[in-house]
Protein backbone atom coordinates (compact mmCIF):
# COMPACT_ATOMS: atom_id res chain seq x y z
CA UNK A 1 0.00 0.00 0.00
CA UNK A 2 1.04 3.38 -0.64
CA UNK A 3 2.41 5.64 2.14
CA UNK A 4 0.07 8.72 2.17
CA UNK A 5 1.62 12.78 1.85
CA UNK A 6 1.04 14.58 4.94
CA UNK A 7 1.81 18.09 6.40
CA UNK A 8 3.44 16.45 9.30
CA UNK A 9 7.55 16.79 8.51
CA UNK A 10 6.54 20.53 7.26
CA UNK A 11 4.75 21.70 10.24
CA UNK A 12 7.84 20.17 11.95
CA UNK A 13 10.46 22.29 10.57
CA UNK A 14 8.44 25.47 10.51
CA UNK A 15 7.72 25.41 14.18
CA UNK A 16 4.34 27.06 13.47
CA UNK A 17 5.01 29.33 10.96
CA UNK A 18 1.77 29.13 9.13
CA UNK A 19 3.61 31.93 6.67
CA UNK A 20 6.78 29.66 5.70
CA UNK A 21 4.46 26.25 5.39
CA UNK A 22 2.32 28.31 2.60
CA UNK A 23 5.56 29.73 0.69
CA UNK A 24 7.04 26.20 0.71
CA UNK A 25 4.08 24.38 -0.14
CA UNK A 26 3.70 26.61 -3.18
CA UNK A 27 7.21 26.30 -3.89
CA UNK A 28 6.12 22.35 -4.50
CA UNK A 29 3.42 23.34 -6.00
CA UNK A 30 4.94 25.24 -8.54
CA UNK A 31 8.08 23.29 -8.77
CA UNK A 32 7.04 19.66 -8.88
CA UNK A 33 5.15 19.90 -12.47
CA UNK A 34 8.21 21.25 -14.02
CA UNK A 35 10.39 19.24 -12.82
CA UNK A 36 8.29 15.76 -13.87
CA UNK A 37 7.99 17.28 -16.87
CA UNK A 38 11.84 17.50 -17.32
CA UNK A 39 12.63 13.97 -15.54
CA UNK A 40 9.97 12.04 -18.39
CA UNK A 41 11.80 13.90 -21.16
CA UNK A 42 15.06 13.10 -20.11
CA UNK A 43 13.49 9.48 -19.31
CA UNK A 44 12.25 9.02 -23.08
CA UNK A 45 15.59 10.54 -24.33
CA UNK A 46 17.22 7.68 -22.14
CA UNK A 47 19.27 10.62 -20.68
CA UNK A 48 19.54 8.86 -17.19
CA UNK A 49 22.13 10.54 -15.81
CA UNK A 50 19.82 14.20 -15.97
CA UNK A 51 16.76 12.03 -15.14
CA UNK A 52 19.12 11.01 -11.75
CA UNK A 53 19.66 15.12 -11.29
CA UNK A 54 15.59 16.29 -11.11
CA UNK A 55 14.99 12.75 -9.18
CA UNK A 56 17.49 14.44 -6.17
CA UNK A 57 15.65 17.61 -6.59
CA UNK A 58 12.17 15.77 -6.28
CA UNK A 59 13.45 13.53 -3.67
CA UNK A 60 13.78 16.80 -1.18
CA UNK A 61 9.86 17.30 -2.25
CA UNK A 62 9.40 13.95 -1.28
CA UNK A 63 10.81 14.23 2.04
CA UNK A 64 8.57 17.85 2.67
CA UNK A 65 5.21 15.63 2.08
CA UNK A 66 6.22 13.45 4.66
CA UNK A 67 6.97 10.74 2.64
CA UNK A 68 9.63 8.62 4.27
CA UNK A 69 9.30 4.62 2.39
CA UNK A 70 9.01 7.10 -0.85
CA UNK A 71 12.16 8.94 -0.16
CA UNK A 72 14.27 5.80 0.14
CA UNK A 73 12.71 4.92 -3.10
CA UNK A 74 14.05 7.95 -4.66
CA UNK A 75 17.40 7.47 -3.27
CA UNK A 76 17.53 3.82 -4.89
CA UNK A 77 16.03 4.94 -7.89
CA UNK A 78 18.67 7.88 -8.37
CA UNK A 79 21.38 5.61 -8.06
CA UNK A 80 19.91 3.10 -10.42
CA UNK A 81 19.58 5.84 -12.86
CA UNK A 82 22.96 6.69 -12.52
CA UNK A 83 24.01 3.03 -13.67
CA UNK A 84 21.42 3.60 -16.45
CA UNK A 85 18.70 1.24 -14.66
CA UNK A 86 15.50 1.65 -14.43
CA UNK A 87 13.77 -1.05 -12.12
CA UNK A 88 12.19 1.35 -9.75
CA UNK A 89 10.93 3.44 -12.75
CA UNK A 90 6.89 2.54 -12.34
CA UNK A 91 7.34 2.50 -8.50
CA UNK A 92 8.78 6.10 -8.52
CA UNK A 93 6.26 7.30 -11.16
CA UNK A 94 3.82 6.24 -8.95
CA UNK A 95 5.09 8.55 -5.89
CA UNK A 96 4.61 11.16 -8.66
CA UNK A 97 1.27 10.36 -9.00
CA UNK A 98 0.18 10.58 -5.31
CA UNK A 99 2.39 13.86 -4.47
CA UNK A 100 0.65 15.65 -7.24
CA UNK A 101 -2.57 14.37 -7.05
CA UNK A 102 -1.89 15.67 -2.84
CA UNK A 103 -0.42 19.28 -3.74
CA UNK A 104 -3.40 19.75 -5.91
CA UNK A 105 -5.60 19.40 -2.84
CA UNK A 106 -3.72 21.48 -0.27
Amino acid sequence: MMEKPNLNYLKEISGGDIIFEKKMLEIVKKELPEEIKSYKNFIELQNYNQAAEIVHKIKHKISILGLEKSYQVAIDYEEELKKKNIDSKVQFENILKVMVNFISKV
